[in-house]
């Protein structure tokens, strides 16, 4: 079942189970998904389950950045609901890699590609994006490589 058919068929689990949070979360899901399809539509491409897991962490990012500032702010309500579309929007990821093996992973990807300097480290993280994608946060995961490729 690919993740559009997921969505779909989610989306009725939950209306029909009159989970309102969840509805709302995947309605949001799809909306962003329809704003891509129509934005590679007029590239001329195709939206892949790589794009879609790539999207979705792009919407949990979003909502820890507001969810951290909602608790700042003390506005326990809206952090609430941030909490609530982060659960449900990361259900549909694989399963995160720990640290260890993000770092194994790394070196892997190091030794795959010869990256010698940071000139390559564009090359490295593509390598990474291109296996890993929706399994590790690649902010830290550049982080990481950097400092690889740094010593």
């Amino acid at each position: 079942m690919s993740l559009r058919e997921k969505f779909t068929a989610d989306l009725k689990e939950a209306m029909k189970a009159g989970e309102k949070t969840k509805v709302a979360a995947i309605r949001l899901i799809t909306a962003a998904l329809k704003d891509r399809d129509i934005l590679a539509r007029g590239e001329g491409k195709t939206v892949g389950d790589e794009d879609i897991l790539a999207l979705l962490q792009k919407m949990i990012k979003s909502r820890q950045e507001s969810l951290d500032i909602y608790e700042k702010n003390n506005r326990p309500e809206l952090a609430a609901q941030e909490k609530g579309e982060i659960e449900v929007i990361s259900a549909y990821l694989p399963k995160q890699m720990d640290e260890a093996t993000v770092a194994d992973a790394i070196k892997a990807a190091i030794a795959e590609t010869g990256a010698a300097s940071m000139k390559d480290m564009g090359k490295v993280v593509a390598a990474l994006k291109a296996k890993y994608t929706g399994q590790m946060d690649f902010a830290k995961a550049s982080a990481a490589v950097k400092a690889a490729l740094s010593n």
